[in-house]
């Protein structure tokens, strides 16, 4: 049966960052539950609901920004004890408000993510961990890549202390102590963790984790190894999860799983069969959800998912029937209660209208004035920038907290921008001139009224790098805009992965000369995403990359003074000689370049891009047959004289245009691709081969393999 769940909008805080809002401990069985929510201006707000109405119980003066919010007292009690983190410290309040803990704790950095376990606070930054046992520093941890959240197994079944830390490159680092016990490799960068069932399961061993690209798993990790229990993709391209519950919201003794997305989308998965969730109902708000809970908010004995979303509203979707009683014809007669709550509103609005006019005349008054300066509006943008494997482009997701106006979109690199099903936006185009001002792409996207988060879709061509800027134009007065820039990488459709395939035949670029450990490493930066900032602990690193456009692959090992890069595509290898000398250049550092062609590699190379070269050229073939094939159909009135593939063009036509027009200039870049390939292939033997080039163009129109290897082989 699907659970009828109606939304109910309770109040607005402030910008909420992720995992700051949770449900105070009923009093009572079926009781409602007190909600507190931390948010970005620092209040601490706490509030119940009485007859539909927010009732405040304590709300703090505003401070720094709230980045957590956890619930902790002793061991096998009623954790009703409110702790938020801001800035580097860690302050304790009571479920009347009464602050009675303020822990200094002197990290260099911002605490990122926080957990609670009895006297035990385990803190993370961005690279670094620790754990303090009633105020008193225990142990720390230096982690190779930033730390997106953190758990500790609960101590009363496992009979120790395990903290697990959710690491943004695709591991979880499962410690004892200071020490790394062992890394458990996942499929996505883990943004999420949580105990599963809310308190591990039977063996208190089991671990709910979200990835920044929509996956969602489970797995067990115990003393010595981890064992992964279920994953589900993300078949449906959905969003990034942010947060994580476990509740039993449709009444069947079970604890269903409770999942917000960066999209606005809000997750039921039940377990039919004891191995794996399925989803069971969902529902979309319009932007992401940071924080999620199960719980009983709005009315005695009636369960609900609370959500608490960026922009600091906290809605529920309640179990509780929406009350309507049927009238004469259509007439619905509203309860005495709903009217009342409809007539206060109107109220509050006509006040909230009289205030706004009062103050803009107010402000026009003032800005006026020659002695005046107008005050710029501050505003919220939540922005997220990432590769997506699947159809290697790049998604810009920006969200505002207030609605957009428009966003103007400027690239000094070549960049395809594609289609994105979400976006209701209207996007115009500008020419450019890329020879004096470095422009190739100036487009503007125009939002609908409250449009408060825009995905767009970008596909860049490696080797050309440099800086793609987002003007955000919220529509609030007086006019304001932000910039925000995002480097689009020398290697830019590259990702990590855990591990490559050595069989492959490879290409070696060897450097050395006299640089330290953190310069190489800045340069690896700057070529590569993903890569983390900070240069990593010891004396050498490895770091392994596939190509998410080909399937090709990168592995980088270096130390001081020297650097080694495998690729079986010849095109990266000289890509990176390229950038590493230019970087090496501008530090004045002499450089000894050395490198090994593997002629097998282009032949391997070629026989990778066949077969989508093959797909684009048919399917470009097919969208040019499409209108002639329909002035047929028009003027014969029926298809059944013409062969079935041409009759099958006519029946996909939709679908093909659909594919045709997400993927523009698809075919185009795989011909550069090949291009590239045939002109690398040849610079690395001293030779121009530019000229050839037309001829090249020609034989790949043929779409031959074996006519295109043998031009490689006697060009």
């Amino acid at each position: 049966m699907e659970p009828s769940l109606a939304r109910v909008d309770y109040l607005q805080v402030g910008v909420t960052a992720q995992k700051t809002m949770r449900l105070l401990p009923a009093s009572g069985k079926k009781a409602t539950q007190k909600v507190v929510v931390g948010d970005q201006d620092g209040v601490v707000t706490c509030f119940g609901i009485k007859k539909g109405e927010a009732v405040p119980v304590f709300k703090t003066l505003p401070g720094q920004k709230i980045s957590r919010l956890e619930l902790g007292g002793a061991l096998n009690t009623p954790q009703e004890k409110i702790f938020v983190a801001t800035g580097s410290e860690v302050r304790g309040f009571t479920k009347r408000g009464k602050q009675f803990l303020s822990f200094e704790t002197n990290l260099a950095e911002s605490i990122k993510a926080m957990y609670i376990s009895g006297a035990d606070l385990f803190l993370c930054a961005s690279y670094i961990y620790n754990h303090y046992c009633d105020c008193k520093d225990q142990h720390y941890f230096l982690s190779g890549d930033k730390i997106n959240d953190v758990l500790c197994l609960p101590v009363d079944k496992v009979n120790c202390i395990t903290p697990v830390l959710a690491c943004q490159d695709r591991i979880l680092r499962v410690l004892q102590g200071s020490d790394l016990l062992y890394e458990v490799e996942l499929p996505g960068p883990p943004t999420v963790l949580a105990l599963s069932n809310g308190n591990g399961g039977d063996s208190g061993e089991e671990v709910v984790y979200g990835t920044s690209d929509g996956r969602l798993g489970l797995i067990q990790i115990t003393g010595t190894k981890a064992t992964p229990r279920w994953e589900i993709g993300n078949e449906k391209k959905r969003g990034g999860i942010l947060c994580i519950d476990s509740f039993d919201i449709l009444g069947d003794g079970v604890k269903e799983l409770l999942v917000g997305r960066d999209d606005g989308m809000i997750e039921i998965y039940n377990f039919e069969s004891a191995d794996d969730p399925a989803l069971r109902h969902d529902y979309a708000l319009s932007e992401s959800i940071a924080s999620i809970q199960g719980g009983c908010v709005g009315k005695d004995g009636y369960d609900e998912i609370l959500a608490a979303t960026y922009s600091g509203w906290l809605t529920g979707l309640t179990t509780e029937p929406v009350h309507r009683e049927g009238g004469s014809g259509e007439e619905l007669k509203l309860s005495q209660e709903m009217q009342n709550k409809i007539s206060s509103l109107r109220n509050e609005l006509e006040q909230l209208q009289i205030k706004v006019l009062h103050e803009r005349e107010k402000y026009q008054q003032s800005s006026q004035s020659s002695t005046v300066v107008s005050s710029v509006p501050a505003f919220s943008v939540n922005d997220k920038f990432t590769l997506n494997k699947d159809d290697a482009s790049y998604s810009l997701i920006l969200e505002v907290q207030t609605a957009i106006d428009n966003v103007l979109v400027q690239s000094d690199v070549p960049l395809d921008l594609l289609d994105v099903d979400k976006n209701s936006a209207v996007v115009s185009f500008s020419s450019c001139d890329s020879e004096p001002s470095s422009n190739f792409l100036l487009a503007t996207y125009r939002c609908q009224a409250n449009t408060t988060r825009l995905e767009l879709k970008v596909r860049s061509i490696e080797g050309q790098y440099g800086t793609l800027q987002a003007y955000v134009t919220p529509r609030i007065q007086p006019k304001t805009c932000q910039v925000h820039q995002y480097q689009i990488k020398p290697l830019s459709l590259h990702q990590r992965t855990h591990s490559i395939d050595q069989d492959r035949p490879m290409n070696t670029l060897m450097l050395k000369g006299q640089f330290s450990f953190a310069e190489i490493h800045s340069w690896v930066v700057f070529c590569l995403p993903e890569v983390p900032e900070k240069t990593p602990a010891g004396e050498c690193i490895t770091f392994y990359f596939q190509n998410t456009f080909l399937g090709t692959q990168l592995e980088s090992t270096y130390r001081k003074g020297e650097g080694y890069f495998k690729s079986d595509n010849i095109s990266t290898i000289s890509i990176l000689k390229d950038v590493l000398s230019k970087e090496a250049t501008k530090r004045k550092i002499n450089l000894n370049i050395s490198y090994d062609v593997n002629e097998e590699s282009v032949r391997h190379t070629l026989k990778l891009i066949h077969p989508k070269l093959e797909y684009q050229q048919l399917l470009a073939k097919k969208v040019h047959l499409i209108d002639a094939l329909r002035e047929l159909q028009v003027h014969e009135g029926n298809v059944d004289f013409l062969l079935p593939k041409y009759r099958s063009i006519l029946e996909e036509a939709d679908q093909l245009l659909e594919e045709y027009k997400r993927q523009p200039a698809h075919l185009e870049r795989l011909y550069g691709m090949i291009t590239d390939l045939f002109i690398d292939k040849f610079k690395f033997k001293g030779t121009n081969v530019k000229t050839k080039v037309p001829l090249l163009l020609e034989i790949l129109d043929g779409c031959d393999q074996d006519g295109l290897i043998a031009f490689f082989d006697a060009a």
